[in-house]
């Protein structure tokens, strides 16, 4: 059963991870390379881009093999409240802090999903922005605050 390559899933993945390995190292083509010993700012960005396009190849080989088609509709609501989800956290992020843009960023990330249980993601709260606050802001001393109340 051969499936045209648009509505084939593993396909239409590899072809998104190859458009932003692309992407991604067209951008960082600004940037200097440096070497392997001297690393420029633009180092990391090409060879994760080039490990995004390795990845995306792969895929779309494997999606022209198997033919898996693509079942259903696009989920418009999921999508829309995981890129909220997102936004809302860097939005809150200086004007809240990383507590709050945390909480925001789990209840609204976790309604895109099929089943919400406001304990779980009480508990996934709590659990990750202990995990930020000693990772990020005590351990690595990023100049995050964990409450800031600055609308």
């Amino acid at each position: 059963m051969r499936t045209s390559i648009f509505k084939n899933q593993d396909a239409l993945a590899g072809l998104l991870f190859m458009g932003l390995g692309a992407l991604g190292f067209a951008i960082a083509l600004g940037y200097t390379f440096g070497t392997t010993i001297d690393m420029g700012p633009g180092y990391f960005p090409r060879v994760l881009s080039l490990v995004l396009i390795g990845f995306g190849i792969v895929i779309f080989v494997r999606g022209l093999r198997h033919c898996m088609p693509v079942e259903g509709g696009w989920g418009w609501l999921p999508l829309a409240l995981l890129s909220a989800s997102l936004l809302l956290f860097g939005f809150l992020l200086e004007r809240a802090g990383l507590v709050p843009a945390l909480a925001a960023l789990f209840f609204v990330s976790a309604r895109a999903g099929h089943e919400f249980k406001t304990r779980e993601v009480l508990v996934l709260t709590a659990v990750m922005s202990v995990f930020a606050a000693v990772v990020f802001v005590w351990g690595l001393k990023l100049p995050y605050a964990l409450f800031a109340w600055n609308f």
